[in-house]
């Protein structure tokens, strides 16, 4: 029974995603009247996010802010909803990507890890990608509990050859040789088990991130860029990815500056359109542990 109520679901988004642009923002809007202002969804914990994160911030300021995320938040649901049944023409019309920094390794032949947040669409953009670029695309991503769910997300993130790779696998799978240069996109501002997470402040908190994208890119010592997805402020749906360098020679960086460089950048995105972040996840659950390990530590010297 509940197999067959999940493939309802998902038949019943399937017809969705096949609706207009101008219907889905709509169905957006009367969902996020009905999850924020009438269910209240985590509403505390944006609040409680946002006003740590921004601790100069009037209370005006945080539910302005607050307001905007909320139609945010419900906009991307409903555009994820759409990359099901999307054309290839009407995704490539949606983003901005900036290309030379990747035209540059691609004709090297150089493989190259990409670190990101949170920021935007980030499953349009995967999307995006796929369609847009030479490289092979590989994503890092979490599994669902739900294997029926599970499958429907990776047939339409691999719609256009994304490749997904279970976090278990990342590092195995980055090292597998393929037939082409290829992006390794990792996602990594989520929150992580506290006793193997790199420990920082950021946003003014004590968060820890998971280090994997950093391993791999010594494993790899592929050039790691940071990317950011700003969202336009005037045409609904419409976004830009920009990147910035992080190194050319991980195995050379002290450990854990690769992180630090990563996470510095996704803060000024932030702090530039705060709207355009996760900030109904619980993102700050965990504390940091008494006792640190050096590898959950920003190191001067060279690492291994």
């Amino acid at each position: 029974m509940k197999t067959f109520s999940t493939r309802l679901l998902l038949s019943f988004l399937t017809a969705i995603s096949r609706l207009s642009w101008k219907k889905l923002y709509k169905l957006s809007d009367i969902f996020r009247y009905l999850i924020f202002n009438v269910g209240n969804y985590r509403k505390s914990v944006i609040i409680s996010n946002l006003k740590n994160s921004f601790p100069t911030y009037s209370d005006s300021e945080i539910q302005a802010i607050a307001k905007r995320y909320y139609k945010n938040f419900t906009d991307i649901i409903f555009e994820t909803i759409k990359m099901i049944s999307i054309s290839r023409e009407d995704l490539l019309e949606r983003f901005d990507l900036e290309m030379p920094i990747l035209d540059h390794y691609h004709e090297k032949g150089q493989n190259v890890v990409v670190m990101a947040g949170h920021l935007g669409n980030w499953e349009m953009l995967n999307l995006f990608a796929s369609a847009k670029l030479s490289y092979q695309i590989i994503v890092v991503y979490h599994e669902l509990a739900n294997d029926v769910f599970d499958d429907w997300f990776r047939s339409f993130r691999t719609r256009f050859g994304t490749e997904m790779v279970p976090m278990k696998d990342a590092i195995s799978k980055a090292l597998e040789p393929r037939d082409k240069p290829f992006l390794f996109v990792l996602i990594n501002d989520q929150s992580p088990v506290p006793e193997k997470a790199y420990w920082t402040t950021f946003l003014h908190q004590d968060t820890g991130f998971f280090r994997g994208g950093e391993l791999i890119a010594r494993r790899l010592n592929a050039p790691v860029l940071y990317m950011g997805i700003a969202k336009s402020r005037t045409k609904r749906g419409f976004y830009k990815a920009s990147f910035k360098l992080i190194t050319e020679t991980p195995r050379l960086e002290p450990t854990n500056a690769i992180l630090q460089s990563q996470i510095q950048h996704l803060e000024e995105d932030i702090i530039a359109q705060p709207d355009n972040w996760l900030w109904s996840h619980r993102r700050w659950k965990h504390r940091r542990p008494a006792n640190l390990l050096p590898n959950q530590q920003r190191q001067e010297l060279q690492s291994e």
